[in-house]
């Protein structure tokens, strides 16, 4: 039976990240985007849907009256759990597939290790390419998980509001994602 965050469950997981409501919104805000990255990064079909189940997890054993000391590192583990689950699985990848209409190419562990390195190196190639104060804001930007604070405080230190700091890091990280599946299609080409 899956959970689903009821107005108590979330209220709960918002306490888990902040005691200010507005800034545990925030946090909630930025550890979604991260975990739809971690599983679009990772080729899993339907992203959006897997954080959606990580969170109504969370959810359930917050509803459990479950005790998280670091929601965030939890939710990451939660969301490494389905993606292990959904590919790993014989019935769900198929589920998966079928519905994505995708195929997953067939990986080895030296395959997967290749493929990281291979990710790695096109990621710092084009972390290269950028301005060296974009390099330098991309890199702070993401260093944790969930940095409200932080992040907040390199706003300040920029001379920028909050929401154009995201804008600024996300057309960034846009940028650097195109050229890493560019240069990840030349890699692999040669």
């Amino acid at each position: 039976m899956k959970a689903s965050l009821t107005a108590d469950t979330f209220d709960k997981l918002l306490a888990c990240l902040d005691a200010d409501r507005e800034v545990a919104a925030e946090k909630y805000e930025d550890l979604r985007r991260v975990l739809i990255r971690f599983f679009e990064w990772r080729g899993a079909p339907f992203p959006e849907e897997h954080t959606d189940d990580a969170f109504n997890r969370v959810a359930r054993k917050l509803g459990e009256a479950t005790e998280i000391r670091n929601i965030g590192g939890y939710c990451y583990e939660v969301a490494r759990l389905i993606l292990h689950e959904t590919f790993k699985s014989p019935e769900r990848r198929h589920d998966s597939l079928d519905a994505a209409k995708v195929d997953l190419p067939v990986s080895t562990p030296e395959g997967d290790a290749e493929e990281k390195e291979m990710r790695l190196s096109c990621l710092d190639d084009c972390l290269a390419t950028l301005p060296a104060d974009g390099r330098d804001l991309i890199i702070e930007y993401y260093r944790e998980v969930v940095q409200v604070d932080h992040r907040r405080a390199l706003a300040t230190r920029l001379g920028l509001r909050r929401e154009a700091l995201a804008n600024r890091a996300q057309r960034l990280r846009d940028k650097l994602e195109q050229c890493v599946r560019h240069c990840l299609k030349r890699k692999s080409a040669i």
